[in-house]
């Protein structure tokens, strides 16, 4: 606790000329206290409280004393509304103290302005007593101020929506072998009909493309659902085995692997899909059955009780069933990103959406981007393209031509409210950033939302909201130190930038490490701006390097 003259001060009515010199040369005998001792500014206000306490007999009954807090820093001062109390015998509005003694409480306010990291808070009085005013000696009632919050990375961070280009592209060439009823012959007029040439033809020229491979084969036999299970599941393996004879002897000359050969027996699943695609009449009818029976005797035999029905099906449907599947699974390697470079350059019409997103990811220029992207937009009308350029322009810090972009955006996703937010953060609007912030699940909108949390003074949610940074550990370390977890924060401050060296200079200085201050300086120096800094941080009053 400090003795101090500070709030003495003031008129009186009656009172002897020597009162006010009185109780100036008392001013030692007045307590003073100040929470904190060192200011800190939080969300650009300085506030403290001081206490001052008058002993027994100091307070005259007849005088008045106006109390001034100003702060002084380099460039200009600050100051507040005098504060007023008066005697006891003052007939005045004013804060009475009694002679008996008295602890007086008072908050002080202060708007931050650049400067203030090196000042003090003093108090002014003056005591009145009739015509007569006494000017007390000024006292410094605590140091200032303490900002170090402002060391927050403050632009905001925003992602940008990935492609979906794919760089290897998978297909499925299918080639089909029919049998007659109760058959597993394969006869010559399949091998040379068109699905088994076209299927061959299909496999020469994914061996002639160097960007293709195939995967997997397999053969797929099935048997229609007419007939007892037993004989179909028979015959359903022996066409398999047949399709697989017949396999080897047309692609003799290709490079496939060996088929994985399944049987399927009754093909149920195919017989429905047939039905409804088809124009059968009563084909409603059909399907209602399937669905009420799951035993294939009993649907067989429902639908054989619709003879009509079942003509039509032995015609159109169950022929289609009697069947073989040669299946080749095919990877194809799509365009590297160096090829998409080189097409940009010299055919850029063959590049698609993604294949313009993804391009854009690729090349380095920021112009080049932001071309790549207008293609994207002019082209394809591309939503993604309109947002990736618009956040583009956050990165550079071109919020007016960012906001201007985003606008155009059709889509409200999570991204697009986290870029809203940035956009209020840059212009200083805490409480629209904070509701966007909120409002978005992205990862960027939750170290964002730190952002703004630090910057309002709600220190213990950042320290929550931060604990596990995506990207640079800056501002978890620095959430860390405001609540004074100093241990913590300096086993989390790994990021070799200089700022997070200037972070760690704090910690060692709160931990009364001067090695430890001047170590971590050293490195923090290497961004010029902070030696600037540190010269005038209270954190290191008291340290040299």
């Amino acid at each position: 606790m400090k003795k101090i003259s500070v709030f003495l001060a003031v008129a009186a009515i009656a009172v002897a000329c020597a009162s006010p010199e009185k109780m100036a040369k008392m001013a030692d005998d007045v307590l003073v206290e100040c929470t904190p001792q060192v200011l800190e500014v939080v969300n650009g206000n300085i506030d403290a409280t001081v206490s001052v306490t008058y002993p027994k007999d100091y307070f005259n009954s007849k005088v008045i004393l106006e109390v001034t807090p100003v702060i002084v820093y380099e460039g200009g001062e600050a100051s507040m509304k005098p504060f007023k109390y008066q005697g006891e015998d003052v007939k005045d509005n004013f804060k009475v103290v009694s002679s008996n003694g008295q602890k007086v409480t008072e908050k002080v306010h202060f708007e931050y302005v650049e400067g203030m990291e090196k000042s003090y808070l003093e108090l002014r009085g003056k005591v009145y007593a009739g015509k007569k005013a006494i000017d007390l000696p000024s006292k410094k009632v605590a140091d200032g101020a303490n900002t170090t919050y402002m060391l927050v990375k403050r632009t905001g961070n925003v992602a940008f929506k990935a492609d979906n280009y794919q760089e290897t592209l998978s297909s499925t060439t299918e080639g089909q072998i029919k049998y007659l009823v109760n058959s597993s012959e394969v006869r010559g007029s399949e091998l040379k009909g068109s699905s088994v040439k076209d299927f061959v033809a299909a496999l020469e020229a994914v061996q002639a493309d160097e960007r293709s491979t195939v995967t997997s084969t397999e053969i797929v036999a099935y048997a229609s659902p007419e007939g007892g299970a037993d004989l179909n599941n028979k015959l359903s393996g022996n066409r398999g085995d047949s399709a697989l004879k017949a396999w080897n002897k047309v692609t003799k000359g290709t490079e496939t692997t060996a088929p994985e050969v399944k049987s399927v027996g009754e093909d149920w699943e195919g017989f429905q899909q047939l039905v409804s695609e088809s124009n059968i009449e009563d084909k409603d009818l059909i399907l209602r059955v399937l669905s009420m029976y799951s035993d294939p005797a009993v649907r067989e035999n429902e639908i054989k009780n619709m003879s009509q029905v079942y003509t039509a099906l032995k015609g159109e449907v169950l022929p289609e069933l009697r069947r073989a599947r040669l299946i080749a699974n095919v990877e194809y390697k799509n365009y590297t990103n160096e090829e998409l470079v080189e097409l940009l350059a010299n055919n850029e019409n063959a590049l698609d959406e993604e294949a313009l997103l993804r391009v854009a990811s690729v090349v380095k220029d920021p112009a080049q981007k932001e071309s790549v992207y207008r293609k994207a937009i002019d082209k394809f009308g591309s939503d993604r393209a309109q947002y990736n350029l618009a956040a583009l322009y956050l990165q550079q810090g071109k919020n007016a031509a960012a906001e201007k972009e985003l606008a155009k955006v059709q889509s409200g996703d999570d991204d697009v409210v986290n870029a809203i937010g940035v956009l209020a953060l840059r212009k200083d609007d805490l409480e629209t950033a904070e509701d966007c912030f909120r409002k978005s699940t992205s990862p960027e909108a939750k170290e964002n939302l730190g952002i703004v949390l630090i910057l309002t003074g709600q220190y213990e949610e950042a320290v929550q909201v931060l604990k596990e940074p995506k990207g640079c550990c800056h501002n978890t370390v620095l959430s860390l130190i405001l609540v004074d977890e100093l241990d913590k924060a300096l086993k989390t401050a790994h990021c070799g930038d200089p700022k997070v060296w200037y972070l760690k200079a704090i910690i060692s200085a709160r931990q009364g490490d001067a090695e430890g201050v001047k170590k971590n300086l050293e490195k923090a120096f290497r961004k010029a701006d902070l030696k600037e800094r540190a010269a005038k941080d209270i954190e290191f009053a008291g340290y040299e390097f």
